[in-house]
């Protein structure tokens, strides 16, 4: 069977940091197409005219699946939302989805179809930590579990990457991802 992952980086970030060139490696190994894009536009370009570029761009199917970190886990929201297919998985690291600081957020839609996005993920993980420095933390996440459903996994493991944090092995996603 034909899998593909789509690793979706976080705001201000690129595809060759923290953990996203050893997991799209892992996955590879595993016998996935992996992409993971460069999106300079995540959470800067408002959602309404980004996602469409971003829609065009990846073909998205029942074997895909899907992970984002930060700013990419708030654009999955909208992802799942407006795809016409249910994925394998999806993933939402540090993920959020109403604003969680003071900071503007353009990836964030005014609000969302929860039973959309229900209905187009298969396996879905929120995966957040009570001691998140830009406030994508637990209580963001388990507000998407509540809505949603799925699986939460709280750790205490700051923004899992970030400048000030190397992060470049995340071994509990290659282990959900199957």
């Amino acid at each position: 069977m034909r899998r593909n992952a789509i690793i979706f980086h976080g705001t201000g970030a690129n595809p060759g940091v923290a953990w996203y060139p050893w997991l799209g490696r892992r996955l590879t190994e595993r016998g996935y197409t992996v992409e993971i894009p460069h999106y300079p536009g995540l959470n800067a370009e408002p959602i309404a005219t980004f996602l469409p570029k971003v829609l065009a761009n990846h073909a998205i199917d029942e074997n895909t699946v899907l992970v984002g970190h930060s700013g990419g886990a708030a654009l999955l929201l909208a992802v799942l939302e407006h795809i016409g297919t249910t994925v394998s998985q999806a993933v939402l690291v540090a993920g959020y989805s109403t604003r969680p600081n003071t900071g503007e957020e353009p990836v964030l839609q005014p609000d969302y179809d929860w039973a959309a996005i229900t209905a187009h993920a298969g396996d879905l993980y929120f995966i957040n930590s009570r001691q998140d420095p830009y406030g994508c933390d637990d209580k963001q996440g388990r507000a998407m579990f509540e809505r949603l459903g799925g699986t939460q996994i709280i750790r205490d493991d700051g923004h899992f990457g970030d400048y000030g944090q190397p992060y470049e092995t995340f071994p509990l996603l290659d282990r959900l991802i199957h």
